[in-house]
This record gives C-alpha cells, structure tokens and sequence, in this order.
C-alpha cells in the first residue's frame, strides 16, 4: 500500500478520486505538532534555539490513525501545500511518525487535478529543511514577540492585549490614518463649474496668467470675481487634440489583488473570499468529477504554467477571434522581493469548466468568486483596450478651458472582464470658431481627510510595505478585531481607544515591533533562510537578547496605563457593566460592550466643568432606594440614573419600554421587552420576585404536553412557523395548533 498525507480532508477526498486501490489518503487537518499553549516552549542555548514541539491534543486521534497506516504502507508521500507553512507541516509529520523527514518523498502541485496529481507522483523530490527551517524561525519569532510582549502589556494597560510582529505593526498603520483624520484641518477652496454651448462641460486651467489648481481659489469673493469677469469674456476654439491611448490588460490574480477585487466588486471580507477560493482549489462537483478548479489560492507570484498559456490563447481565438489575441502570450513579473516565481498566480485548473457550466454545479458565492478568476486568467492574455482620447481648449483674453472626452475604438480584454467607462464624446469643432458659455457658477468645497483603510486597502498597504505574507493578510486582521484593537463599520476599519494606548506604548518602547521598515526587513531576512540557507538560529538569537532586554527594562521603566476602572453599574443600553476608561480627550464612561455597544457618558467632573449639561430630575423615582431619578446626558443620549449614586447605582434608559399584551404567565404582572449582555428577552416586570423570561412572546395558549403546561410562543423554525413551549421546548406546527 502507498499512504499519501494531504492537509485538508476534502483534499484527501479529491486525491483518493484520481488514484487506484494502491494508494490510501488521509489528511493531518492542519498542523498536528506544535510549541505549547500554556508555557513559552523555546530553550535558549549560547548559539541555538531548541523548540518544545508537541502534538496537541486535537490531533492525537488524527495521529494515531496516520501512525498505523503509515506501518502498513510501503511507501508514504508527503503532500502538504506547496508553501513554507506546507513544508513544515510535512516536517512535523515525519517526525510524528518516527521516520526521517529528508528520507519521505515529497510531492508538490499547484492544482488538484488528476494530471497534475500522476505528474507530482512521478516526480517526488525532498523535503526542503531551507523552507522548513524559515518557517520555524518565522513560528518561533513570533512566539519570542507575543509571549514575551503581550504579558508586559496585560501588567501596563490592562487584560486580554496581546502584540505580534506583524499583528502590531500593521495595527498601527491603521492608528497613524485615525490620527491624521483626527488632526486633518478642513481647508475651504472653490471651483468654477462651467457649460460652454452644446453642453460641453469644462474645467478652468487658467486665469490671469495665472495656473488654476485644486486649492488655487480661496474664498467665495475670488470666485465670485473670477465668474463675473469670465461672463464677460468672449471664447473661441484652441487647440483640439486627439491621441489613441491604450488601457492595458490586468495581470492575473495573486492572494493580495484577488482579495481586493472581491472586496470592491463581489463584497467579499478577506477571510470569506480565502474561504470560497480554499474549496475551489480543494475540489468541487464537475461534469468530470470531484476536481479542484483553481490553482492554489495562497501566492504571491504572476508566473503562469507554459502549457495554461497556450490553452487559453486557444480559447481566446475560438471564442473572440484573432483580433483579441496578441501575437506573442504575456509574461508578468513581480518586481518586489520575496515572490516566489516556483509558484503560480491564481488561475482556472481547466477552461472547459466555464462559468456557465460551472453555474450548475457550485453554490451561488463559489460561481461569483470562480467567474472573476476565470475572466481575469482570460483577460491577461487578450489584446489591449484602445481609446481615442479628445481634448479641446476655450480661450479669451484672461481664461483658458479645457474639455476631454473618450472614445471606446476597440474594446479588447474588456470584452471579458467588462467597463463601467462609458464613451464621452465631444462635439465635432473647428479652431477659431467662437463659442459661449451656457452656464458658470461658483460652487464652494472643503478639502477631506484621508479616507480610513477597508480591508482591501489595508491589504494593499501591508503588501506594498512588505509586511507579512499573502497567508497572513485575512488572519491578520481577523486577530485585531478578535482582540477589539478594530471594529468594521460600514466596510471603513477603525481602531479602537484601547489601540491608541497599545500602539503608543509599543512606539516608545518597541519601535521596532511596530516599525513597517523593521517588519518588512524582516521578513527578507526570514525569505532568505528559506531561499538561500541563512542560519535562523543566529538570526533569532540576534533579536532575542536585545528584546529580552527592553522586556525586562520595561517591567519597571514603563508608567503603568490602566486604562479600565469597573463602576459597578451598568450600561442602560445593553445591560454590560459600565467602565471608567482614559481617553485622547481625558476620562470618560464607557461601556464594557464596545464595540458591539458604544454606549459612553460625561463623568461628573466633565459635567461641573459643562453647566449646559447638567442633571435634570425626571418625575420618575427610583424602585431600588425611593429617590428621585435624573435625567444625565451622554455622548449617545439622554437616559435616567438614581439621585442617590454612588449609594444607589440604578440607571433605566429612556427608550419607551416596549411590553405584551399577554400578561405573565406565571404571576399576572406585565410583560417587558429587557436587554442583557446575553441580549434581548421578555421578561416580568416583577423581577425578582417572578424570574419568568422567555426569549419569544408568549401568547395565551397553554402546552399540551402531560404535567407542563407551559405558555406557548410563536416563533420561525427552520423556516417553519411554529409554537414553542417556553418550559418544555416542545415544537409544535401552528397549522396543528389550529391557527
């Protein structure tokens, strides 16, 4: 017997389609051996670095499997992903087995499909320690920075922080854009939105000799002056000028510009396009079977298989014609360090299995992500789009104009991919022939700050800046927001107070953990004991001990910044309890919730120092102590907290309590809709003499199961309308309940 060990089950599963009763594959699901959870799991010698592998707990079934195929087979393949994280893994699994990692046949494939899988049979090579040894520097490195780091910051700020390599320097590209917003100053200009006759619409390039920009008119009185001379101004036609300019054809997609793409055009998150694009690569339904249909979907290079080239020029010619295919197939280079040409970019595994057959057989997020791979692949190798592009000048004596306009001449890789561009053409005008202004009107603006990174844009940061990898990019991020370092909101990243503080400490003290520069230099190193055999212990050790230094200095150095002091009260919003937090702008009331809820109100001195925010006392009286209730402002509204605080810390907020129609039914009393940290329920309004709740409104029907009979509440289930007993939780169709 011959074992294959694969990663992913469904890889396994595809594999095993291809492959004759010989062979057995199985899959390690991930990574089966690694540093420990609950210790630091690195020994430090004078000149070498010892790590603490273990198998971890999830994988000992997974193991124990492998190790008894593995006695039985003759021959065992190690098939992991072609990248540095996959070569570890295979790695680690020989030594799971108790066999000699350089000694197992190692093979490798970009695509998941049966010739490439009999190819990569035929051609096994070795595990390659270079790349296996780069990904124990880059685990190893980022154990020393998190273990070491996150600790110091939990004792100076407070629980739960943790920093890492590339988590913290990629955190604070996202602090530095919040900080230009905040600081960005808007900065008043006008223009001069003009209309010559035939409804041409032109812009002001210049005025008493003088060159018109942007920001070149100041105030509403310039433009107002500039206006009422151009009125009186009499033009004529300059200079019109055509050229042919050509829109080139796009690469084809690698990890960072496919996330982007289907961000922008699909709405895709990272994490959720990684997630469809992991599938299609592993394998999906086709009319041939169980296939992968894209080529690995973690790379950063361009290169593309000599022999998908030539299929798809083919395809080009049959499909579109010679016109749309140029006379030599396209070869794209990545220009920066690190790409790894060995891989490929993202293609379709097989041209037959267009987007319209695929249709048929993927699930509706799979076609949409399949189709912009498919058409990109086909674009890269089509002709070039070509436009003519127009431009006229307007003179007078004191102005000149200037109108463009664009011309699809032949619509070339288009023809794929699609343009929202649509043609603008200009009407047909002779030099010298004169012209008036239909409309002119001064119309004021004010400058914006930089837009605030989406996480296709903070891809693309990270990728031009050299920081992480294309497998870290979705993960990366996916860790802040999981830390509450960022919030999404409306697709725009935000970094949260507590990011500040991080991020501020880490700048004072670990420049470097934060550093784009340091990062990226980094990661070159780190590529190099891969690519060319660098020892990574002298690289670890050449960061470890001058780390370990600011470590132990910043245990007393650095000025504690507890930033969260527990009020034991809480948020009338959401019911979490209520934090006194050290903000930008002094200290302030927020809720323990944040992001989920953004609840925040003044503290009492804010409120002395702010007359025009002081309490005002409501007729309510507080049902806890008797004293009257008072109206308090925060930062999201107004809403009521007991006189009597600190003694008494009851707050209600002042949204109109919404309640049932159908009383309680265990005591009588009035049904309220309340909220809690573990969300919204209905609830008596005896609490906490009567602690009936009941996630669904109840209705007056009783249960009719023997011995309960528990209120019952409409409710959808699974796609069904149903009654449910708040008691039992028995179910019952509402069509039997004869409704």
């Amino acid at each position: 017997m011959k074992l294959i060990i694969v990663e992913s089950p469904a890889k396994a599963k595809t594999i095993k389609n291809f492959l004759s009763k010989d062979y057995e594959v199985i899959a390690s699901k991930g990574h089966i051996r690694d540093l420990p959870k609950n210790r630091f799991g690195i020994k430090i010698d004078e000149d070498k670095i010892i790590a603490e592998y273990r198998i971890s707990e999830d994988s000992t079934a997974t193991v124990k499997q492998i190790q008894e195929l593995a006695k039985k087979s003759d021959t065992i393949y190690i098939a992991t992903d072609e990248d540095r994280e996959g070569e570890a893994i295979g790695w680690h699994i020989a030594h799971a087995i108790d066999k000699d990692p350089e000694a197992l046949p190692r093979i490798v494939f970009h695509e998941i499909t049966k010739n490439a899988i009999i190819h990569a049979l035929e051609t096994p090579r070795s595990i390659d320690m270079d790349r296996v040894n780069a990904q124990q520097a880059r685990r190893l490195l980022d154990r020393i920075v998190g273990y070491k780091l996150s600790p110091l910051l939990a004792s100076k700020i407070q629980k739960g922080l943790s920093a890492g390599r590339v988590q913290s320097s990629t955190l604070k590209i996202v602090v530095d854009r919040e900080r230009e917003i905040r600081a960005f100053i808007p900065e008043e200009y006008w223009s001069i939105d003009t209309l010559f006759k035939k409804d041409i619409e032109a812009t002001l390039i210049s005025f008493e000799n003088e060159k018109i920009e942007k920001l070149t008119i100041k105030t509403g009185a310039e433009a107002t002056r500039i206006v009422n001379t151009l009125k009186e101004e009499h033009f004529t036609v300059g200079e019109i000028e055509t050229k042919e300019r050509k829109s080139s054809t796009p690469p084809p997609f690698m990890t960072s510009t496919l996330q982007q793409t289907a961000s922008s055009q699909l709405g895709f998150s990272p994490k959720k396009t990684m997630m469809i694009a992991q599938a299609l690569y592993e394998g999906v339904k086709t009319p041939e079977g169980t296939s992968g249909v894209i080529t690995y979907m973690r790379t950063d290079s361009l290169n593309l298989a000599a022999e998908a080239v030539e299929a798809a020029r083919e395809v080009i010619l049959e499909r579109y014609g010679k016109e749309y295919l140029p006379k030599e197939a396209k070869v794209y280079t990545k220009k920066s360090k690190g790409a790894q040409e060995a891989h490929e970019a993202i293609r379709p595994t097989m041209l037959t299995f267009t987007p319209e057959i695929a249709a048929t057989y993927l699930k509706p997020d799979e076609i949409k992500l399949y189709r912009l791979i498919y058409n990109r692949f086909l674009a890269c190798q089509m002709n070039d789009a070509r436009f003519e592009q127009q431009s006229i000048t307007f003179k007078s004596d004191k102005a000149e104009f200037r109108a463009t306009g664009r011309k699809l001449l032949f619509d070339g890789f288009y023809r794929v991919i699609g343009s929202d561009d649509k043609d603008k053409l200009l009407p047909t005008l002779t030099t010298g022939e004169a012209i008036a202004i239909q409309t002119i009107t001064p119309e004021q603006h004010f400058t914006e700050p930089p837009s605030r990174y989406s996480e296709a844009s903070l891809i693309k940061k990270l990728e031009a800046e050299g920081i992480g990898r294309p497998s870290t990019y979705a993960p990366t991020i996916s860790t802040l927001q999981a830390r509450n370092y960022i919030y999404i909101e409306k697709r725009a990243i935000l970094p949260t107070e507590i990011a500040f503080t991080v991020t501020e400490l880490l700048e004072n003290h670990f420049n470097e953990i934060v550093d784009a520069s340091f990062t990226a230099n980094m990661e070159e190193t780190l590529d190099e004991i891969g690519e060319e055999g660098k020892s990574w212990h002298k690289i670890l050790l050449d960061f470890y001990y001058p780390f370990i230094e600011k470590i132990e200095a910043g245990k007393t150095n650095i000025v504690s910044l507890k930033m969260a002091k527990p009020l034991g009260r809480n948020c009338p919003q959401c019911g979490s309890e209520l934090l006194l937090r050290s903000g930008r702008f002094g200290e302030f009331i927020a809720c323990s919730g944040f992001p989920k809820c953004k609840y925040t109100e003044q503290t009492e001195e804010n409120q002395k120092e702010n007359p025009s925010v002081a309490d005002e006392v409501s007729e309510e009286v507080c049902e806890k102590c008797g004293s009257a209730m008072v109206i308090k402002n925060g930062r999201n509204g107004k809403f009521l907290a007991c006189s009597g605080y600190p003694k008494c810390k009851n707050t209600k907020t002042l949204a109109e309590q919404k309640t049932s129609e159908v009383p309680c039914p265990e005591c009588g009393g009035k049904l309220l809709w309340r909220q809690s940290r573990r969300g919204a329920f209905w609830g008596c309004e005896h609490y906490p003499k009567c602690k009936f709740i009941s996630k669904f409104e109840p209705s007056d029907k009783k249960c009719e199961v023997e011995g309960c009979g528990g209120a019952l509440a409409p409710r959808t289930y699974r796609n069904k309308e149903v009654y449910e007993c708040v008691k039992c939780k028995e179910r019952t169709p509402r069509e039997e309940s004869g409704e």
